[in-house]
């Protein structure tokens, strides 16, 4: 079969070819114009680069847009990651703000506990908190101090400002204190200034009762409570809390403690009493007055 003359791709082909061959020519020509160095060429350069390049502005236009929108992408993308990294940073900063303002709270507490005026005979150890009952029919905390710091039953403890409750049970590195407020607690307080005398029962509520007062007449509302010392069972002037008119008229003691927040206590050291080893000798004779007594005697017999 005879070809057909007429193909399109007879005369396409060769004019592709011929449009391929100028580009390349002009392609090397422009290259070889731009790399030789000289005084004329270069001023060819130039007037070339004045002639077209303005007009080209249009068709730069797409080519500098999509470089400022690439470059604004680049921009947000850095915002995001700057955004993210400051919001880590905010939580660790929250984190930090709650650290800082427990050892604010503790820092103060320990400033409360070195104000705290006491006996200058008196020393304490001072134990953290570690739990409490959690129990409503026994109110009792626990400390870190024990029988190797050289805590003994029967010791007042006390936070910043007033008396907390006593030591009741010690182990070697624990010890419980039973609280004012605990049902089992009873201790010999004094009102003052009145000077009134009573005890101070807990009944598991915030305010104890004040019962046994000798003249509850002369107790208001405000007086202030301490320890009475009575039976050695704390030293005396101790601070417990103010004298309060309860719900059932009867007098209660609102507690200087802070038994909210008991996070240190401090554990007085109770100098032991001196024992009495012979009663008789509170009511003896006194060995001056024996003899005098003897000679009076006859003398009466005598008359």
């Amino acid at each position: 079969m005879a070809r057909n003359r007429t193909s399109p791709d007879e005369y396409t082909r060769p004019l592709r070819r011929i449009l391929v061959g100028v580009l390349v020519f002009a392609l090397l020509a422009l290259f070889l114009l731009w790399r030789i160095d000289s005084p004329r060429v270069e001023r060819f350069r130039t007037a070339l680069v004045d002639t077209f390049v303005p007009s080209f502005e249009w068709a730069l236009v797409p080519v500098t847009k999509t470089v400022d929108m690439v470059k604004s992408f680049q921009s947000y993308g850095n915002l995001y990651d700057q955004n993210q990294e400051l919001r880590r940073e905010l939580q660790q900063m929250k984190a930090w703000k709650e650290a800082a303002l427990q050892l604010e709270q503790k820092n103060a507490r320990l400033m409360d506990l070195n104000q705290v005026r006491l006996d200058p005979k008196l020393t304490h150890v001072t134990g953290v908190v570690m739990a409490d009952s959690g129990s409503p029919f026994r109110q009792s905390v626990l400390l870190n101090v024990g029988s190797r710091d050289g805590i003994q039953d029967g010791w007042a403890t006390m936070d910043g400002i007033g008396l907390v409750g006593r030591i009741s049970g010690v182990g070697q590195r624990t010890a419980r204190v039973i609280l004012l407020t605990d049902s089992n607690s009873r201790i010999p307080v004094t009102a003052q200034p009145s000077g009134q005398r009573g005890l101070l029962s807990g009944d598991n509520s915030a305010r104890p009762p004040l019962d046994f007062v000798e003249k509850p007449d002369l107790v208001r509302p405000g007086d202030q409570v301490v320890t009475s010392g009575d039976g050695g069972v704390f030293p005396a002037g101790l601070l417990v809390g103010t004298v309060v008119q309860g719900n059932d008229r009867r007098l209660r003691v609102s507690l200087s403690a802070d038994y909210e927040r008991l996070e240190f206590l401090r554990v007085l050291r109770s100098h032991p009493q001196e024992p009495i080893t012979d009663a008789g000798n509170l009511i003896a004779v006194p060995a001056t007055q024996a003899p005098s007594v003897q000679t009076e005697a006859p003398a009466a017999v005598g008359q």
